[in-house]
């Protein structure tokens, strides 16, 4: 598990040990940033399954599976059973769901809850619809459950979308529009869902009422300013506090979606030649995902943006392609031969690039041939900026089968029309995607610090300390599961929570640090190893000794592990052999 979701996987984790499902906590600071319910279904898979990293993983895996299902059955009430299948296989099969549901986020469930509010709202309004009342409560429901998982977004994307849709068809001002929406019972059951968690945080973290717009250092306003203003108004203003997240440039934001919806991209401009007009229920689908898709993109323009945050109109693009590529035609055509040249193109790159890199040496792990671009972080794919000629050479295995994947798919979009072509460039993603997961494979040791944590476990007992940002370190402590000291760490998504009255003292400085370093108790710290001659600086080379190294990441000890030797497979510390601490020893 990355180091990132490992700070997710451990907050559930000690939902389920604390017996606080209420606040969530990481390092005992309370992280006040998303609702509880983000963490609930986490906390429920550990109670069943246990506490292990593909646990973490498997409600992301259901809603995945049930975003999916749920759009294919959409695409086939309102466009057929062909179009309700070809929706499907774009939502299950484009790169944005694949991507942004390897890192542990909301978005995928958040967009279930949307995409179900949506089916329901067109659903209630039907007039061929035998219950109306049952999927006015069910639209309800979505909203509460979109509220819980991530805040007012989930209830604001989908009535202004609702809205838009009824001042367009004519329908605002109409009685019987309410009447089958039932608005005064369904803002009851939405409060039912999510208000009382809201109420309990509210009640658990006072202050319970601020009226300040400003946030800073030592500030702390209680969870429910920190909730709807700081997160909500200031973070839509770009004034948020801390600041510890990046915007997308708009161009770029809208451009992307060629990419998340890849391969069906290719049939964007089919959708132009559909007929949007809300004189059958076809008509009134597309004109609904419209409006989905437009709100969402202008309110994520006018506001800050990461690459996800669109996720929630996926389900609208894949209901206008199905719709488009069920209907067949001329650009359909176009589209499938633009996409085997793509294919071809791209699996061309893969072979030249696999040719090149043949005899590349590949030693220790990939972060040796990897560049450091720590300001691109910020976003969900900043890591691609560290990606360099000779990292490839530790990617031979994934660029061979995404090469496979690519060419073959080429050759089939070439040679198959209509729902075979469609079935072959699914087939060809699925095989793409298995590629991909054996380059994150590779990548492990620099996204995770999984191997630190397994020589750590098999480690004398010592006190930890993690170097400066807790989350990017975080996999040590879900793999370890022990209480940690932060080391310079009292920034970012961590900062606020640190300031409520009766938080635990975790974090330390240089003089803290020093003066534990030096006391006879044996003490374990986790850092990078560009960090190593700063250490060095502040305690004295004599007083640090490598345990172990991967990933350019390391475990240094104030005491000599008496049973001490090279593990095989770690890496040698190439950037620090020069210095007489570059000895990359491992307790076995």
């Amino acid at each position: 598990m990355d180091d990132v979701d490992s700070a997710v996987a451990q907050i559930s984790r000690n939902m389920v040990t604390s017996g606080d499902w209420v606040t969530p906590r990481a390092a005992g600071i309370a992280f006040l940033e998303k609702p509880a319910m983000f963490y609930w279904p986490m906390a429920v898979s550990f109670k069943i399954f246990g506490v292990h990293d593909w646990a973490a993983r498997i409600p992301f895996a259901i809603s995945a599976i049930g975003l999916a299902c749920l759009t294919c059955a959409f695409g086939a009430w309102a466009f057929g059973r062909k179009a309700g299948l070809c929706a499907g296989l774009c939502i299950a099969s484009c790169v944005g769901l694949f991507l942004f549901t390897r890192i542990v986020i909301p978005d995928v469930t958040l967009t279930l809850t949307i995409a179900l509010a949506m089916w329901a709202f067109l659903r209630a309004l039907d007039e061929e619809e035998p219950h109306p009342r049952l999927w006015a409560f069910v639209l309800a429901a979505g909203l509460g459950l979109g509220v819980l998982l991530k805040s007012l977004i989930g209830a604001v994307f989908p009535i202004a979308t609702g809205v838009l849709y009824l001042f367009l068809t004519k329908q605002f001002f109409v009685a019987r529009t309410w009447k089958r929406l039932r608005p005064f019972s369904g803002f009851f059951i939405a409060l039912f869902v999510a208000a009382p968690w809201h109420i309990l945080a509210t009640l658990r973290n006072p202050p319970y009422f601020s009226l300040s717009f400003h946030s800073g250092p030592g500030e702390y306003h209680g969870f429910l300013w920190f909730y709807l203003v700081n997160e909500q108004v200031l973070r839509f203003l770009n004034l948020r506090y801390p600041r510890d997240y990046n915007t997308v440039p708009r161009l770029w934001f809208w451009l992307f979606h060629f990419l998340w919806l890849f391969p069906w991209s290719v049939y964007f401009p089919a959708i132009a030649r559909l007929s949007f007009k809300p004189i059958d229920r076809a008509g009134r689908a597309r004109l609904l995902a419209i409006c989905w898709i437009g709100f969402i993109l202008v309110f994520f323009t006018l506001s800050t943006t990461q690459e996800y945050y669109s996720m929630p109109c996926y389900p609208a693009l894949a209901l206008l392609l199905g719709s488009a590529m069920a209907e067949g035609g001329d650009w359909i055509r176009r589209g499938t031969r633009v996409l085997s040249v793509v294919a071809g193109c791209a699996a061309l790159a893969c072979i030249t690039i696999f040719f090149l890199v043949r005899n590349v040496p590949a030693p220790g792990d990939i972060s040796s041939a990897l560049g450091h671009h720590p300001s691109a972080y910020t976003l969900s794919l900043g890591h691609m900026m560290d990606l360099t000629f000779d990292s490839f050479a530790y990617l031979r295995l994934p660029l061979a089968v995404a090469a496979i994947a690519l060419l073959g798919g080429a050759i089939a979009n070439f040679r198959l029309v209509g729902l075979r072509s469609f079935l072959a460039a699914a087939l060809m993603m699925v095989l793409f995607y298995h590629a991909a997961r054996l380059a994150l494979v590779v990548f492990d040791p620099f996204l995770s610090s999984r191997p630190l944590a397994e020589v750590l476990a098999k480690s004398p007992e010592g006190k930890l300390i993690i170097d400066r940002n807790y989350w990017s370190l975080s996999s040590i402590t879900f793999y370890l599961d022990r209480d940690v000291l932060i080391l310079n760490g009292r920034y970012n998504n961590l900062e606020y929570g640190s300031y409520a009255p009766g938080a635990p003292d975790v974090f330390i400085d240089d003089a803290r640090f020093k003066n534990l370093w030096l006391a006879p108790q044996r003490l374990y710290v986790v850092t990078y190893l560009s960090r190593l001659s700063e250490f060095e600086a502040l305690v004295g080379h004599e007083h640090l000794h490598i345990v172990a190294a991967a990933g350019g990441k390391l475990i240094l000890t104030n005491q000599k592990l008496e049973h001490a030797g090279q593990m095989e497979g770690m890496p040698v510390l190439s950037a620090a052999s020069k210095n007489a601490l570059a000895k990359t020893w491992l307790c076995r």
